[in-house]
């Protein structure tokens, strides 16, 4: 019996040892990680010895897995990230550490329980162990909690920069120089409807307070009657050279989207003043 309570009380963990007031959280927990990896050897020598039982050995292990996750968690968790750092995989580590943790201690103590319920341990032996499981799932909450705010906070950071390029690209000086009422931007980029049209959307109403203008997306009876395949573009009825039409061209070259700019109608190609987002639309096979 007095085997199976030292057993028990082994369960709950490795203490932090040789942890010093200088010592950094994240410092404190890689020794802890050495420390127990430590242990695990001198263990496995002794069970390899006949000197302890193989459940010695099986929970040094465990206590190696628990420090290994305990410095993920003072890296994520309790560490100071830099949100230029924060990534989704950094994010998931952090809370899986968090639950991995927690699921041990609760198999402790249930263990714990199982030998109170057959009468080889006191009552008071489990009580620790759920104090320390009562932690655990306290940082396990704490992990889901600061997962979320990094994770909004990113990506929020990364808005605010793509925003800024938008803002800085959109201010560059350039003549613009329209031939015969058009403008033509071959670009180096492409547009994706699925993709690329509900940030243009979302970055022309914060700009002007009022949805963009779309006058046709993708293949129109419009667009067929002239002999024309629209599939993939998009028209917007604004007058290139409105502030608004103006915003959209210099959106679109920050893009390296292509795109075509008409001031006026033009026979065959525009019934009127409007930028078509995309490149141009190709001839129907069976258009006269």
């Amino acid at each position: 019996m007095r085997q199976l309570s030292f057993i028990l009380l082994c369960l709950g963990g490795l203490a932090a040892f040789g942890q010093t007031p200088a010592d950094s959280p994240e410092a404190a927990a890689n020794k802890r990680v050495e420390l127990a990896k430590q242990e695990l050897v001198k263990i496995t020598n002794l069970v390899q010895d006949g000197a302890l039982p193989r459940i010695r050995e099986e929970q040094a292990e465990l206590d190696v897995a628990d420090a290994q996750d305990d410095a993920i968690l003072a890296r994520t968790l309790y560490g100071e990230m830099l949100l230029k750092d924060v990534t989704d995989k950094l994010l998931e580590e952090m809370v899986s550490a968090a639950q991995r943790r927690v699921e041990r201690q609760q198999v402790r103590v249930d263990l714990a329980k199982k030998l109170v319920a057959d009468g080889v341990t006191a009552q008071s032996s489990v009580t620790a162990l759920e104090q320390e499981l009562s932690m655990r799932r306290m940082n396990l909450n704490l992990a889901h909690s600061r997962s979320r705010l990094m994770g909004e906070l990113a990506a929020m950071s990364k808005y605010e920069a793509a925003a800024r390029e938008i803002q800085e690209a959109t201010r560059i000086e350039y003549h613009d120089v329209f031939t015969k009422g058009m403008e033509h931007y071959e670009g180096g980029g492409t547009f994706q409807a699925s993709h690329d049209l509900k940030p243009l959307e979302v970055a022309y109403e914060k700009k002007f307070d009022h949805a963009l203008p779309i006058s046709a997306i993708g293949e129109t009876d419009l667009h067929r009657s002239m002999g024309l395949d629209h599939a993939g573009r998009i028209d917007v009825a604004l007058n290139p050279g409105a502030p608004e039409g103006v915003w959209l061209r210099r959106y679109l070259k920050s893009r390296g989207i292509p795109y075509y700019a008409f001031t006026r109608a033009m026979r065959g190609k525009a019934t009127a003043a409007h930028i078509h987002i995309g490149p141009g639309s190709t001839r129907l096979h069976n258009a006269d």
